[in-house]
């Protein structure tokens, strides 16, 4: 990121403030605070390469806490303090992520608003195209329970045929479970289906003995 747009970016001194604060790891210190006169060595700031001193007394954000307490008595280089060019760019990342500019936030309202809208206008068209449909689902469904029922009628109607039938072949009335009845409708289904192939042969050679008349000649 060049440095003039950076710099244009924490040009103000209350994001400037809230971007150090970032770097020393979230303490809200002040610019300029009243130097202590006299401050404890154990408030300044530490030898950074004394084996004595602690780890988490070696990092920024324990100067910056003792800095933004003590001052310029801390003994802190507030330059020391200022964020690096890659913490700025994760602030402003940071910032356009949460945060983004005002034109992006519109673009991103209307490609919802746009998207909401195209899944309505799918939604009304397949209830207008299964709306369209409806009379003939209808048709359909209806057409298929009479068929249904014409069914199971010539079904009723053929197995009273058939008990009544068994009846006066046998002298009584026969369960419809019993071998002999099933024994008597595999035969009477067995003639019916000789009687229907017979039929169908005896049409076949009745519509080839037709003679064919030819066409008359115009002379």
């Amino acid at each position: 990121m060049p440095s003039s747009g950076l710099n244009a970016r924490v040009a103000s001194n209350a994001r400037a403030r809230r971007i150090c604060a970032v770097s020393a790891g979230g303490s809200d210190f002040r610019f300029g605070a009243i130097a202590v006169g006299r401050t404890d060595a154990k408030h300044r700031s530490k030898d950074k390469s004394s084996e004595k001193t602690s780890e988490w007394q070696k990092t920024s954000k324990y100067d910056g806490k003792l800095y933004g307490r003590y001052g310029s008595a801390s003994g802190v280089d507030p330059a020391s303090l200022w964020p690096s060019h890659a913490q700025l760019d994760d602030v402003v990342a940071e910032e356009n992520e949460w945060r983004p500019p005002l034109d992006v936030m519109l673009n991103n309202i209307a490609a919802k608003q746009k998207e909401e809208t195209q899944k309505r206008v799918a939604k009304e068209k397949l209830i207008a195209e299964n709306m369209a449909k409806m009379p003939k689902m209808i048709a359909d469904w209806r057409r298929e329970k009479r068929e249904s029922k014409q069914k199971l009628k010539e079904e009723k109607a053929r197995r009273d045929k058939l008990l009544a039938e068994a009846k006066e072949r046998f002298g009584y009335t026969v369960d419809p479970r019993s071998p002999k009845f099933l024994e008597m409708v595999a035969e009477i289904e067995k003639e019916e289906k000789k009687k229907r192939k017979l039929m169908k042969r005896r049409l076949r050679e009745e519509q080839l003995a037709i003679p064919v008349t030819p066409p008359v000649s115009s002379s």
